[in-house]
């Protein structure tokens, strides 16, 4: 009986004790190299980004430029540029539009006939119905006041000249006449637009 709780005491495990367990130094110098890394590459790396990368141009590059009077063809400021940001989302790169959605500007009556109007659907948009190409589309384009006659004029011009189109160049001069017309809100389809022509 006695051995049996002997050899019951041996085979019991010893009792938990706290002790303090440091890192294991390798990993803790890898660590320390990462952090001291990442600051010597923080401080002595240049800008988040390259400068030959990218479009640097500022929006002061894209507006126009006086040259010899203020109402050019349209020429001074980059029309490509300017429907890319302005008008692509809708009308798309390729000019073609999405069918049944917003209309295309390639090979448009609309693009191809009177540059007054066109300048009059840039500056003050148009709500409504409006067939382009045989196909009638009913949707909002909004006004584009906010830019400038030479941007306005900018991008009439390259939609004009673009893709299939092979239009004459739109002033700023038309643009800058157009702005005075006492329209407040878009036209109402295409009716209000073929009025301006008579």
């Amino acid at each position: 009986m006695a051995e049996e709780h002997i050899e019951a005491q041996e085979r019991e495990s010893v009792d938990p004790e706290e002790r303090i367990r440091p890192m294991p130094i390798l990993p803790a110098l890898v660590a320390i190299g990462m952090v001291a890394f990442g600051f010597i590459y923080i401080f002595t790396s240049g800008p988040y980004s390259r400068p030959a990368l990218g479009d640097q141009r500022t929006l002061a590059d894209l507006r126009a430029k006086p040259a010899g009077g203020a109402g050019g063809a349209g020429g001074a400021v980059d029309g490509n540029a300017l429907f890319a940001a302005n008008c692509a989302a809708c009308h798309q790169a390729t000019g073609l539009g999405l069918p049944g959605v917003f209309p295309p500007l390639d090979g448009s009556e609309w693009v191809h006939g009177s540059p007054k109007v066109l300048a009059n659907i840039l500056l003050h948009g148009i709500n409504g119905e409006i067939t382009v190409k045989g196909n009638s589309y009913k949707g909002l384009m909004p006004s584009f006041a906010q830019l400038s006659d030479a941007e306005l004029a900018g991008i009439a011009t390259h939609i004009r000249n673009t893709w299939s189109n092979q239009g004459e160049p739109v002033t700023a001069d038309l643009f800058a006449q157009e702005r005075k017309r006492d329209q407040k809100t878009p036209f109402d389809g295409e009716a209000a637009l073929k009025a301006l022509d008579n």
